[in-house]
C-alpha cells in the first residue's frame, strides 16, 4: 500500500513521522532539563548552595572573572538578587570579589578554584556516564550532536532574551 503524496511531494505519513520525531526530541530535551535541574539541586544541597548560587558559580568558573552586573545579565537575575548570591558564594569560600585592575571603582568576581574538586566529585557519576555514552558514538556523530546542542542552546538563549526584553 502506498502513501498519498502531500503537497511537497513526499508521502503524507513521512510528515507525521517527522512531527512525531521532532516532538520526541523536544520531550527528551524537557526530560533532560528536569533531570539536570534535579542533579544540580542535589549537588547544591550537598555544598549548601541554592540553585541560583550554583548557576552563578558555574558562570563565573566558565566565563569569569566577571563584574557583578555582567554576571547578573548572564544569569538573568536582578542586580539586588545578585548581591545576595555573591554574599553567599563569598561566605562559602567559592568566589572572591576583587578590585577591577582596569577600573578601581569596579569589582570583578573571580572563582576560587580550591573548592572545585568538591564539585567535580559530586558530578563524577554524571561525567562518567557521559563518557560512556559518548564512547558509543563516532566522531562524526559527536560533531552532529555537538552542533545540535550548540544550536539548541542558542535558540534557548534567544527565546530567553526575547522574554526578558519583552
Amino acid at each position: 500500500m502506498s502513501s498519498v503524496p502531500s503537497q511537497n511531494g513526499e508521502p503524507a505519513d513521512s510528515g507525521r513521522q517527522r512531527r512525531r520525531l521532532t516532538a520526541g526530541i523536544k520531550g527528551s530535551l524537557r526530560d533532560l532539563s528536569n533531570q539536570l535541574s534535579l542533579l544540580n539541586h542535589h549537588v547544591g544541597a550537598r555544598v549548601e548552595l541554592k540553585d541560583a548560587d550554583l548557576d552563578c558559580l558555574d558562570l563565573v568558573n566558565r566565563h569569569g572573572p566577571l563584574s557583578p552586573s555582567a554576571l547578573a545579565r548572564r544569569a538573568g537575575l536582578h542586580p539586588a538578587t545578585m548581591t545576595g548570591v555573591l554574599d553567599r558564594l563569598q561566605r562559602g569560600g567559592w568566589i572572591a570579589r576583587e578590585p577591577d585592575p582596569a577600573d578601581r571603582r569596579a569589582v570583578a568576581v573571580r572563582a576560587l578554584r580550591s573548592r572545585n574538586a568538591e564539585l567535580f566529585g559530586l558530578y563524577e557519576g554524571m561525567n562518567a556516564a557521559m563518557d560512556d555514552i559518548c564512547a558509543g558514538y563516532s566522531d562524526a556523530e559527536l560533531e552532529l550532536l555537538g552542533d545540535f546542542l550548540r544550536r539548541t542552546t542558542s535558540a534557548g538563549r534567544h527565546a530567553a532574551d526575547e522574554l526578558a526584553n519583552g
